[in-house]
């Protein structure tokens, strides 16, 4: 089967640049000339993408495809980055879901916190049972994977996967990952080397959904986003390891995809690092 590199779908809503004005001036207050506070949703996020697709050029495969999300809102003085990596039949829900559920509500700061994390999860419910209604009797019935993490104020992570899809953080060179029940989770090279031999052969949780509220630190270094194509042949710390001193997000993206395309993985490999500045 070859590789194919494929151009990736990236959807973008109301991408945009906000200045706060009267930036750096002070406030007069008993005498005493206090710097105005730098808002924390000018601090930089930066981040870079590559997909790599098993292509042989026939409709299903089209089908397979995964997509990539990156979308950027400004609600008054807050800042929301919403990224996402979904494979073909839950990105579309998921992305549609939060749109009009979510971003259009244009909620005040008291209520994004809380609401975040309630919506995606509902969002992922939503795309679950129409994944179930719709492909009942289809093999794409056991699709239904993807990772997403939504930025607050750059001070704050939610994120939710479900499937094979993870999400990894980073933190002072430390990978962690959760599971619904709050632990840390590792497949074993015992996984991956039966993954590579019989790629249908599925050892994950299935459906399993997590969503976890993250607070961002000075020991945040970075995320990533990755389809089962990149952890069903490598560990998280391996993963972590392999892109911690690359700076710009854009080569770790494509470093991390190279690397399971040479330890011969067989599954669709997309993967999004995010970086904290």
């Amino acid at each position: 089967m070859g590789l194919k590199y494929l151009p990736l779908k990236l959807k973008v809503f109301r991408l945009k640049r906000f200045l706060l004005g009267r930036g750096g001036r002070g406030v007069k207050r008993k005498h005493v000339m206090m710097p105005a506070k730098k808002p924390s949703w000018m601090m930089p996020v930066t981040h870079g993408y590559y997909v790599v697709e098993h292509h042989q050029g026939s409709e299903k495969d089209v089908l397979n495809f995964d997509s990539v999300v990156v979308q950027r809102e400004q609600m008054d003085h807050n800042e929301l980055w919403y990224f996402g990596i979904f494979d073909a039949v839950v990105g579309d829900c998921v992305t549609k879901f939060m749109q009009s559920n979510f971003f259009n509500k244009k909620l005040q700061e008291s209520h994004i916190r809380r609401k975040s994390k309630e919506t995606l999860k509902r969002a992922y419910l939503g795309a679950r049972a129409k994944i179930r209604e719709e492909y009942e009797s289809d093999e794409r019935s056991r699709m239904g994977a993807g990772s997403c993490v939504m930025v607050i104020n750059g001070e704050k992570l939610v994120i939710a996967n479900m499937g094979d899809y993870r999400t990894v953080v980073c933190r002072d060179g430390i990978a962690h990952h959760y599971t619904s029940s709050g632990r840390h989770h590792q497949h074993s090279s015992k996984t991956h080397w039966s993954r590579r031999l019989f790629p249908g052969k599925s050892h994950s949780r299935g459906s399993e959904l997590v969503v976890k509220g993250e607070r961002i630190d000075s020991d945040t270094e970075f995320l990533i986003l990755a389809s089962n194509g990149i952890w069903e042949v490598m560990q998280n710390q391996e993963a972590v390891n392999l892109i911690s001193h690359i700076e710009d997000p854009q080569e770790a993206a494509e470093c991390l995809a190279k690397e399971a395309m040479n330890r011969m993985s067989r599954s669709n490999i997309s993967c999004l690092i995010i970086r904290f500045e």
